[in-house]
């Protein structure tokens, strides 16, 4: 529709295993920095994975006005709310005036929270009946409510960061929580606008926070053989496009934008990061946990994303009319394949003149937060025109053939990028950011 609202981002911030601002985060991405080291927060010597993008050193109740007010809070709400808290402050929300709450919403991708495994796992094996091989589930309730926190496993709950945001800054518009795996954020963020751009909100918060760094997280993709099990090579243990790549390294974080419609963004004097110009979302229909081998989900988000930003991939004969890709890049075989021929498909002749960087080299996947930090670098990369490299890309798969810019940060002038990101169950999501003008 031509007629229908713009939508730009005013405020941005994130927290991440890199650190936990956005400029120290971003210096730390184009000089090809990682933060990759032993797990600590649990005992995983005995796990085929030991290794992973921990958020250290981390305090979220200096981002909030009243730490006690939130009460108990997971890991997951931490990390939403100092990233938001960056959000709002960059957006001058914090001494904005004559704002409606009622027309400021919240949209995020959360996923689930960390379980008490010692007091789960307690309860479980001290109530299992060897003779019977079940557990007895008297005494299970009864040792369950000595040992089991209501209001900790309240808190881990995927919708509870959104409730804590919408309480810290009393936004009182449209309400919601998605968790699609590792599309999610991209969805997030596409959802937001489609609320903006129907006149349903003239703000709106949005998204993703996760972290799976627990036993459960780790084991689950350790079984699912998705994780890199290169123990004796940590640092370089996560390299998406290279043809000794072996499953993708856990992160953890969150990574949040404040959207608004260009209208409103105006009228109060904000300063605008860029346009979100366009947003695609596709289901596989294939399978849960791989692609579809031609990547027919990734291909139509992308061309859905770029078709509603009304950029018309049949005039661009010469020149590509995206400036760079954001891939999913997870350094799975499957994905780095499959990502790398669906955007052969959309691009055609145009893609190896397309760079194309996977900052999971550096962050680690985050899960729910991936596709959001992914599309704040997006918006940084128009900013100084410095795209971020895929480190460890020493010995690159010869059938993977396209400008992943390895190693070394490159100087480029960019004013539109796509931003990938793909989830188990076949969920497929693209955005399309612009250069404000």
């Amino acid at each position: 529709m031509s007629d229908r609202k713009r939508v730009v981002v005013t405020g941005a911030g994130w927290i991440t295993p890199l650190g936990h601002d956005l400029e120290t985060v971003w210096a730390r991405l184009c000089k090809g920095e990682t933060a990759v080291d032993t797990i600590d927060r649990f005992d995983a010597s005995a796990f085929p994975t030991r290794f992973a993008n921990q958020v250290r050193d981390y305090d979220w109740t200096s981002w909030v006005a009243d730490p006690e007010r939130h009460g108990t809070i997971g890991a997951h709400t931490g990390y939403a709310l100092g990233a938001a808290s960056q959000a709002w402050r960059m957006a001058g929300l914090d001494t904005a005036e004559g704002i409606d709450p009622r027309r400021c919403g919240i949209y995020l991708a959360s996923g689930e929270g960390v379980l008490d495994f010692n007091a789960y796992q307690h309860s479980i094996t001290t109530t299992w009946n060897v003779d019977a091989r079940a557990i007895n589930d008297g005494q299970w309730k009864d040792l369950s409510d000595e040992v089991i926190s209501g209001a900790y496993e309240l808190a881990q709950e995927p919708n509870m960061p959104m409730a804590h945001i919408a309480r810290e800054f009393g936004l009182r518009g449209p309400a919601a929580n998605c968790l699609t795996a590792c599309a999610a954020s991209n969805q997030a963020i596409g959802e937001a606008c489609d609320i903006l751009q129907r006149g349903d909100a003239d703000i709106m918060i949005s998204g993703g926070t996760h972290t799976m760094l627990h036993p459960l997280g780790i084991t689950g993709f350790n079984r699912l053989t998705a994780l890199s099990t290169r123990n004796d090579d940590i640092p370089h243990a996560s390299r998406p496009f290279s043809r000794s790549r072996d499953g993708f390294v856990m992160g953890e974080g969150s990574g949040i934008v404040v959207l608004e419609t260009l209208e409103h963004a105006k009228a109060r004097g904000a300063t605008i990061l860029g346009e979100v110009a366009g947003y695609g979302s596709t289901a596989d229909a294939y399978r849960i946990t791989d692609i579809h081998p031609e990547g027919r989900g990734p291909c139509a988000a992308m061309r859905q994303a770029l078709a509603d930003a009304s950029i018309d991939l049949e005039s661009a004969e010469e020149t590509p009319p995206v400036q760079y890709i954001s891939a999913h890049g997870t350094g799975t075989q499957e994905n780095d394949k499959i990502e790398t021929r669906a955007v052969k498909h959309v691009f055609g002749d145009l893609a190896p003149q397309i760079p194309m960087t996977s900052i999971k080299s550096m962050m680690g996947h985050l899960i729910c937060a991936a596709g959001a930090v992914e599309f704040i670098a997006c918006m940084l990369i128009i900013r100084d025109g410095i795209i971020p490299p895929t480190i460890n890309l020493a010995d690159p798969d010869p059938d993977l053939d396209l400008d992943y810019v390895p190693n070394v940060a490159r100087e480029a002038q960019v004013d539109v990028c796509l931003s990938n990101a793909f989830g188990f169950g076949g969920q497929n999501d693209a955005l399309v950011v612009r250069r404000h003008v």
